[in-house]
């Protein structure tokens, strides 16, 4: 199989990293300066054990690209950008017959719970991927992987239930590549508990290390509590099963762990990179608006995670850097009555 890895940043320079380490044949897919920097000179992915040079082919986009039936394509982008990349990639044609959308298999390895069914409307063959894998793309040519042994937790399934045996050999070469990658009839009960964990991601990017060091950690704490309650509420409510916080630490267990990388910055999730990249734009409609939506669509307050989303997007669109608000201005505007 050749893996071709549509979004090549923190997430998907990991993945297509270490496959391409281990010997597996990936073609990454970036823009911009990054794209450029991947192109000219390869992949620089940093790890606890060294730095890994890793050269290979790089594309801007599909129409550079000629697909042949054994192609895997890895979307890895932010839910933002999901339906741009699967109009971009679903009609192109593959070698042989039909196009990618009629025939070739696609992994979400995506933050969030909607991009399996924005596939499903353009790709005959969807696969879910719940990505546990703290990584960082900062700066052009050069992904972040922090943990070790392995380098992140992935569990694979069909979507939206099931197995099958592409799922079990993609499986197999992510675990050749220093990644644990459980094989799963029901992932998106995965990805759901990964939702909850990213709740986090608006807070860090507002309040920055705040939510983490200073005396105001702990009312930051909190204030995730309340927003995590609200979620597992919402997803009570909905009838929507998740992961349990000890299924997920049995299934780790010592496998990955946060390490120091030589010259990397101690830096944040994927919400706080945005803000630093200054993209103009953030995933929190898709994590905390995730939460928000299924609240009112089941009649459950959601004001934590309103307020967080609304917070996110205003970080994002004007520009502001992590940090922008502190914890207690952050709970001023969930509530407003207590000032």
């Amino acid at each position: 199989m050749r893996y071709i890895v549509i979004g090549a940043g923190a997430v998907g320079g990991s993945i297509g990293g270490r496959l391409r380490e281990s010997g597996q044949d990936v073609v990454l897919v970036a823009r911009g300066a990054h794209g450029a920097a991947l192109r000219d000179h390869g992949l620089r992915l940093a790890t606890p054990d060294g730095v890994l040079e890793l050269p290979g082919p790089a594309v801007d986009g599909p129409e550079a690209l000629e697909l042949r039936p054994d192609d895997v394509l890895v979307l890895a982008v932010k839910t933002q950008d999901s339906v741009a990349a699967l109009d971009a990639w679903a009609a192109r044609p593959v070698v042989g017959g039909g196009t990618a959308g009629e025939v070739l298999p696609l992994v979400c390895a995506q933050n969030g719970v909607v991009n399996e069914r924005l596939a499903l409307r353009r790709f005959r063959r969807v696969h879910g991927m719940c990505v546990w894998l703290p990584s960082q793309y900062l700066r052009a040519g050069t992904v972040v992987a922090p943990c070790a042994p392995l380098t992140g937790m992935l569990h694979l399934g069909l979507f939206p239930g099931g197995v099958d045996d592409t799922v079990r050999r993609i499986a197999a070469d992510l675990e050749g590549a220093r990644f644990l990658a459980p094989v799963v009839p029901d992932v998106m009960r995965w990805k759901y508990a990964k939702l909850l964990a990213n709740l986090a991601n608006a807070l860090e990017a507002a309040c920055g290390e705040a939510i983490r060091d200073g005396e105001d950690a702990g009312r930051a704490q909190e204030l995730l509590g309340r927003a995590r309650t609200e979620g597992t509420t919402v997803l009570a409510a909905a009838g929507i099963d998740w992961a349990t916080e000890a299924e997920l630490a049995e299934v780790r267990d010592g496998r990955m762990e946060m390490r120091p990388v030589a010259g990397a910055e101690r830096g944040g999730g994927s919400s706080w990179q945005s803000l630093i990249r200054g993209t103009g734009s953030i995933e929190a409609d898709y994590l905390n608006g995730e939460i928000v939506q299924l609240g009112r669509l089941h009649g459950v307050p959601t004001p934590v995670n309103e307020t967080l989303q609304r917070v996110a997007n205003d970080c994002a669109r004007e520009g502001r850097r992590p940090g922008s608000l502190s914890v207690a201005e952050l709970t001023g505007l969930v509530d407003p009555e207590r000032d």
